[in-house]
């Protein structure tokens, strides 16, 4: 809430659960976010996708409040992103100080502190609302562990008994899966799941195209501005990807359908998933070094 503020601000149900009208961010010169337009409502679960340095966490800062944009309007329900405590956001983990001495039980109870208001104690109810929370994620048991002795899976399930625990009505999650083996991905995406069906408007966002075309019914393919945004085999078309990713991806041309190669040296060395086109014939996607790549072009 707002300083000064007593009560946090209400929803009017007509109107969209999130909307940005050409919404522009700068840090310094740089630009993060140009005239991004984006309209989700009640319930929608959209994968938010595009290359390192896209804006995809400035886009959330944006919507959680933390960060005013220097151009456009920013609504939640109707009303500016300040003062409601329905957004649940769980940042990238490589942000979050792990050594820090609270509980798994602490960290869900940061979820109740916008219901109880300022500098008051949990009371009863509060506490069956997260001992509630950790149960629906299958952290019970480690309710009193210190935050950072947990695995990555379990810290994301401990995250999301936080946003079961406030009540949150949208969800942004900046890369949640990065680094956790297939099982834990597979947890996280049948909470995200579950919490979703209750009416939650759910963002994640992912480096993982494969993933997000077949786990999220809307995504937003994202690069400063909005690239495309829709249902998968609309937005990943190889214009659009090569629109988004630019020199880090590149298309060659064969009989039986495109061949789309992605540099891993433009990413670090880290191999960049790719979707399945279903738009051409036979379509064959795979990650190569650069110097393949650099075969592949005709002599200068």
């Amino acid at each position: 809430m707002l300083p000064g503020q007593k009560h946090p601000v209400q929803h009017d149900v007509t109107m969209p659960a999130i909307e940005l009208q050409k919404v522009s961010v700068r840090y310094d010169q740089t630009v993060a976010l140009d005239s991004v337009t984006l309209r989700l409502n009640r319930g929608d679960r959209v994968a938010v996708v595009g290359p390192n340095g896209a804006g995809k966490s400035t886009l959330f800062h944006v919507i959680a409040g933390v960060v005013r944009p220097q151009e456009g309007q920013v609504r939640i329900y109707g009303s500016g992103p300040g003062g409601h405590i329905c957004v649940g956001y769980v940042p990238q983990r490589k942000v979050i100080d792990w050594d820090f001495p609270v509980t798994v039980t602490d960290v869900v109870m940061m979820g109740r502190v916008g219901k109880m208001g300022f500098l008051r104690w949990p009371s009863r109810h509060d506490r069956d609302v997260v001992r509630a929370a950790l149960d629906e994620v299958g952290m019970s048991a480690y309710a009193n562990r210190q935050i950072g002795e947990l695995s990555g899976g379990q810290q994301q399930r401990v995250f999301l008994a936080r946003v079961l625990a406030q009540e949150a009505e949208l969800l942004l999650m900046d890369e949640p899966l990065t680094g956790l083996d297939m099982p834990s991905q597979e947890v996280i995406l049948s909470l995200i799941d579950r919490i979703q069906r209750n009416g939650v408007t759910v963002m994640v966002a992912s480096h993982d195209l494969n993933q997000a075309s077949e786990q999220f019914p809307l995504i937003l393919l994202l690069n400063r501005s909005v690239i495309a945004f829709g249902p998968p085999d609309e937005v990943l078309t190889t214009a659009n990807l090569l629109a988004a990713y630019g020199g880090h991806m590149h298309v060659v041309r064969a009989d039986n359908g495109d061949l789309l190669l992605a540099d891993t040296c433009c990413s670090g060395g880290a191999e960049m998933l790719l979707p399945t086109l279903t738009h051409v014939t036979a379509p064959v996607i795979q990650s190569v070094p650069q110097s393949a790549v650099e075969e592949m072009r005709p002599p200068r």
